[in-house]
């Protein structure tokens, strides 16, 4: 199984900024010391071209990004101060689940240790997401002819809002969220397959939903690929989640979204979306759990 990383091109931010930049080394640190994989499929990917952001972003917003022009609303919007170091850090994450999709296509399962920046549309960023990752690489997949119908299984404890805006008119793209109700995004956009769960919900009732869901995406969206937003943050201790699901409770979701993945045939790429557990020890043990339950996957 081939996995990406790209926590080498460091993102600066303020003292007492929120985003837990940190754990995505400390992520790859923790897959490293385990042996989940030879040393030669951890692998830096290429950055992602402008004509491949261009399948999504518009390009006057790829130039003010690239050139530093953005607005101070757009910056405040995105989250994170401009710096050419944030420009190439987005790039690199979206050419980690670009180059995971075609290693995916080919082993069945490959991993982006960053990525699921699914708050960013076309013309704008928000919520600490630059370029959406996952909507770029689905088009990149479908420019390459390599896949047509594409499933995105989002996660995250926030809304997809950005990949479904995207999306919106594609028939080809079935999007699939499962998230908070009353969390960030607090203005919903529609998706295919949209799961709002009340505040505090917890394990058996989240994973019987997520069942669902899963199983419904699969049977309308006949997907030749789908790319997997697992995101740590419906963590009962997560600063910015609003759910209540256990470790023990996230490992089964990441069982049943491969289970029902493998039992169709279809390849996953996986990305980590969010998290922001109040111990960042523990963000990095969930997305440990995901990456260690994708290797199980990858040998079957």
């Amino acid at each position: 199984m081939q996995i990406f990383y790209s926590d080498t091109f460091v993102l600066p931010l303020p003292v007492g900024h929120r985003f837990p930049m940190a754990k995505y080394a400390l992520l790859r640190e923790q897959v490293v010391a385990a042996g989940l994989v030879a040393p030669e499929a951890l692998r830096v990917p290429e950055a992602a071209s402008d004509a491949e952001l261009m399948l999504v972003h518009s390009p006057a917003y790829l130039g003010r990004v690239i050139a530093g022009t953005l607005s101070h609303q757009e910056i405040r919007r995105i989250g994170f101060p401009w710096s050419p170091q944030m420009v190439e850090r987005s790039r690199r994450s979206v050419g980690a689940t670009i180059e995971a999709c075609r290693a995916a296509l080919r082993d069945g399962v490959a991993v982006n240790l960053a990525g699921g920046t699914h708050h960013a549309f076309a013309d704008h960023g928000a919520g600490y997401c630059v370029f959406n990752d996952s909507a770029v690489a689905a088009r990149v997949m479908q420019a390459e002819q390599r896949v047509q119908r594409v499933a995105v299984i989002d996660c995250d404890v926030h809304q997809g809002d950005g990949t479904a805006a995207i999306f919106a008119d594609d028939a080809r793209v079935f999007t699939f969220s499962i998230h908070s109700a009353t969390n960030f995004p607090f203005h919903k956009t529609t998706s295919n397959l949209d799961i709002a769960l009340p505040d505090g919900t917890s394990d058996d009732a989240y994973l019987d939903a997520l069942e669902e869901g899963v199983r419904h995406t699969l049977a309308a969206a006949r997907p030749e690929l789908v790319l997997y937003l697992a995101g740590a943050d419906p963590y009962f201790d997560d600063r910015l989640g609003r759910l209540a699901l256990t470790k023990h409770g996230l490992a089964e979701r990441d069982r049943i979204v491969f289970h029902y993945c493998h039992a169709a045939g279809l390849p996953v790429a996986v990305a980590m979306a969010g998290g922001y557990a109040r111990m960042i020890g523990d963000t990095v043990a969930i997305h440990f759990q995901t990456i260690s339950e994708a290797t199980q996957w990858a040998t079957k």
